[in-house]
């Protein structure tokens, strides 16, 4: 069950959406102001791990260690 997020055509307002199915998308109505003339929107998402092997540090830079001499 995603959620998007909506863009309300009527008055501006960004909102998050519940769907069930592609219906419920199509049937977005903005709690500001009710109007059913919505956008979705694209959006980012984001994870989280819990394991210790995540991406190296940034303080270490992205020069290489070690090559030619």
């Amino acid at each position: 069950m995603p959620i998007y997020e909506f863009r309300c055509k009527s008055c501006g307002n960004i909102f998050e959406y519940l769907c069930f199915s592609s219906r419920d998308a199509a049937e977005a109505r903005c709690p500001l102001c009710g109007e059913r003339q919505t956008e979705r929107l694209l959006s980012t998402f984001s994870s989280q791990s819990s394991g210790g092997g995540g991406l190296p540090s940034l303080s270490r830079g992205c020069t290489p260690r070690g090559g030619f001499s």
